[in-house]
């Protein structure tokens, strides 16, 4: 318990929005950089997955279907084509941000109801 305390951050929301504003961006991000954007775009979205799942958040309806969304973008690894790894590109980083949004509008409704 104490090595996973140790290895624990906290959420990065800037660090998220950071990425998913490189891959939304009307300009492509270079070709060099797509991996290390799909693994952490995959990492945002396990992240917020966990936060779902704890703070109970995925009994929201919307939130059960960007969580089972992000599940299918995160197992999926990143096409070898150009075009087909700037769409995937995209996708993660819509289903991260909506899901970031979405979690952002839950939760505190959440808190309350307890």
């Amino acid at each position: 318990m104490l090595e996973r305390l140790r290895g624990w951050s906290p959420f990065d929301g800037g660090a998220l929005l950071d990425d998913v504003a490189a891959v939304l961006d009307d300009v492509p991000p270079p070709e060099e950089d797509s991996v290390q954007l799909a693994e952490r775009l995959s990492g945002h979205l396990a992240r917020l997955v966990t936060i779902s799942v704890a703070s109970e958040a995925e009994q929201d309806p919307t939130v059960a279907q960007l969580v089972v969304r992000a599940r299918t973008l995160h197992a999926d690894r990143l096409p070898c084509g150009r075009q087909e790894a700037i769409a995937h590109l995209h996708r993660l980083g819509w289903a991260a941000n909506e899901l970031h949004d979405r979690l952002g509008l839950v939760r505190p409704i959440m808190r309350g109801a307890r």
